[in-house]
């Protein structure tokens, strides 16, 4: 009995610690962004098959939904990844899953030449000149190290990154805690200063 108490209060403390830090990663490096254009930029996950994955359908989901609340007029949805397999690119297979899937009829562009998070930000770069606010969708870790990239290359675009709806409470609750590990790897290059939420 005892031992299954506290298998469970260390279940709860990883689903809770899972929960708080992809909260905090989702509000890093982002600013409150004014006017009234914006480019939600869905970023790519390995895809060798010839539809959408598990990963990308969900970050197009979450693409989508960051949308502003008045509508796809204002807002352009870029698609960003090259080939991965012998397929088409993950930015086609992506539209192609929010056209058919989701019903989204507003602007779509495809930047489809990128393999590497970097690459997926260097491409997008001419793309997010002319609007007001960026969003980056994708899980919470892989927005943030997209955000990072962004400030390094070009920090005046850097300063109109807003939130995207990337993160809800208790969505991927389970898968939490190992995408909070896994992000913990994956932003070892970032200096701390980028990973600080936004107050």
């Amino acid at each position: 009995m005892r031992r299954r108490l506290g298998l469970a209060i260390v279940g709860a403390a990883a689903l809770a610690w899972g929960e708080w830090v992809n909260w905090r990663w989702s509000r890093a490096l982002v600013g409150s962004g004014t006017g009234a254009s914006e480019a939600v930029v869905v970023l790519g996950f390995r895809n060798p098959q010839p539809t959408a994955n598990f990963i990308n359908r969900w970050r197009v989901r979450a693409g989508i939904r960051s949308v502003a609340a008045d509508g796809p007029g204002s807002t352009r949805v870029i698609f960003s990844g090259g080939v991965t397999g012998t397929g088409a690119p993950e930015a086609q297979l992506m539209a192609d899953y929010a056209k058919a899937a989701l019903s989204y009829d507003g602007t779509v562009l495809l930047e489809d030449r990128s393999t590497t998070t970097w690459e997926n930000i260097t491409n997008v770069i001419p793309l997010l000149e002319d609007v007001d606010r960026i969003k980056f969708a994708s899980q919470p870790a892989h927005a943030l190290k997209a955000r990072a990239y962004l400030r390094r290359q070009r920090p005046d675009l850097a300063e109109r990154v807003v939130r995207a709806d990337d993160h809800r409470p208790g969505e991927w609750m389970i898968g939490k805690p190992l995408l909070a590990l896994y992000g913990w790897w994956s932003l070892r290059g970032l200096g701390p200063e980028e990973r600080k939420a936004a107050p």
